[in-house]
């Protein structure tokens, strides 16, 4: 029997235990912090549960227009961390339900690799000593914090601390304008608050299709988002009377408000790992670096998730560990086919949803492929506007000779969830002509999609 040690239960460590233990290894999981990922729910979840809420507010302020009486709610925030934290739990205890029936021993405790068959978990009891023929390595990641930030949790805060903040801001500065930054903003708008946003380059999220970029400042510019383009904070500091904070750009320029945040990307918690003693090196950003198998230097030691370099998404980490446990099993020497991160789907939930999978516009005229690009608004969609919110569009990448769908951008509402037809669409290789020729809903967003390929 194959003992497959894992340390990290977060997307990948569990989706790679769960399928290695139901293809018959004797499996044990160390995590040291909580079940389900720290980055995932204390991160990704929590964020999507006031992204939700957030989502309420902007609905009832619209009720005016969809025939309503106009109102304004108010946001309660010990529900709101009440809400939140019933979500987690009962996640969290999911995922230990997952892990108990499928048979696989969990240890609450910090792994680390003794060598390169052995690793040791240390535990409130001591530590214990594991046996492996294979280890996956899939501990995570933190937020970022700069040597110029000094995070209290009260006024300057890192993502972690928000969930919800101890307070409702007056006026927030967020520092970053990837992903997590440009969400934040739109939660926090969406609660009431004032919002600056620094944004280092000249477009918020910089590796984004530019047009999709553009359609997110106009919705910030038009609901009162001040954007500092081209600056990079330098500094943070308590205002004098301690209430409010200040922070300062390299440009010379300061934004100041009641709380400031940081979102400027994560660490990949490679530290303690004990790496050398198996013979393994992180790379210069501390990640691990891995093949299409996943797997290190060392052949049965592997890194999955935000560890791995690769995409810093649930889904992918999700993906790698079943690859993983096949590996580690040996499936690979049957019909196997390997992870292509240039066709995982991504999403970002702001207002309007983003959400965007394979080739993109800008990147096929960097690299001079030749491109069908059809592009159709959703004012154009019956349902768009039976539900009151047109904005945005959607837009398909297609190759011109033969028709087949190599990418897609989606700019409006449920964003998030029609992505999945052009997902499966690129990686089935599937034609316009089958988008176009399928038999959809009327009326729904989903039309859209069939005119874009049209």
């Amino acid at each position: 029997m194959v003992r497959f040690v894992v340390i990290g239960a977060g997307p990948a460590g569990v989706q790679a235990a769960t399928l290695a233990a139901r293809l018959g290894a004797e499996v044990t999981v160390v995590e040291r912090e909580i079940l389900g990922g720290a980055a995932n729910l204390w991160d990704c979840i929590p964020s999507k549960a006031m992204i939700a809420t957030g989502g309420y507010v902007s609905l009832a302020r619209r009720a005016a227009g969809m025939g309503l009486a106009a109102m304004e709610p108010a946001v309660d925030l010990a529900a709101l961390r009440a809400r939140i934290g019933a979500v987690e739990e009962h996640l969290r205890a999911s995922v230990a339900s997952l892990l108990r029936d499928q048979g696989v021993r969990v240890i609450a405790g910090t792994g680390r690799l003794k060598g390169p068959h052995e690793v040791v978990a240390e535990t409130d009891r001591g530590l214990e000593e594991l046996p492996a023929d294979a280890v996956l390595l899939a501990t995570g990641s933190r937020p970022r914090v700069p040597e110029w930030a000094e995070p209290d949790g009260v006024r300057v805060l890192t993502t972690r601390q928000a969930y919800p903040p101890p307070e409702l801001p007056r006026h927030m500065v967020v520092i970053g304008s990837g992903v997590t930054g440009v969400e934040f903003v739109h939660l926090f708008r969406s609660f009431g608050a004032a919002v600056t946003l620094i944004v280092s380059r000249q477009q918020v999220l910089p590796q984004k299709d530019p047009e999709v970029a553009a359609a997110l400042e106009d919705d910030f510019l038009r609901t009162g988002v001040r954007l500092f383009k081209g600056a990079r904070a330098v500094g943070i500091e308590r205002d004098g009377d301690g209430d409010g904070v200040v922070v300062r750009c390299d440009d010379g320029r300061s934004a100041a408000g009641s709380h400031a945040l940081l979102a400027i990307g994560s660490l990949p918690n490679s530290e303690s790992l004990g790496l050398e003693a198996a013979g393994i090196e992180a790379d210069s950003a501390g990640h691990v670096p891995v093949n299409h198998h996943c797997q290190t230097a060392v052949g049965h030691i592997y890194a999955a998730g935000d560890l791995s370099g690769k995409l810093p998404l649930a889904s992918v980490a999700s993906m790698q560990g079943r690859k993983v446990a096949e590996h580690v099993m040996g499936l690979h020497s049957r019909q196997h086919r390997h992870l292509d991160y240039e066709k995982a789907a991504s999403a970002i939930f702001t207002e309007p949803e983003i959400a965007d999978v394979g080739l993109a516009e800008a990147e096929a005229f960097a690299i001079g492929r030749k491109i069908r690009v059809t592009k159709v608004p959703f004012a154009a969609n019956a349902r768009a506007l039976i539900d009151g919110d047109p904005r945005g569009f959607v837009k398909i990448v297609s190759d011109p000779a033969t028709g087949v769908v190599l990418g897609g951008s989606i700019v409006g509402r449920g964003a998030a969830e029609l992505i999945s037809v052009l997902a499966l669409a690129v990686t089935a290789h599937l034609k316009v002509s089958d988008i176009v020729e399928s038999l959809l809903v009327h009326p729904a967003l989903a039309e859209a999609l069939a005119d874009a390929a049209e």
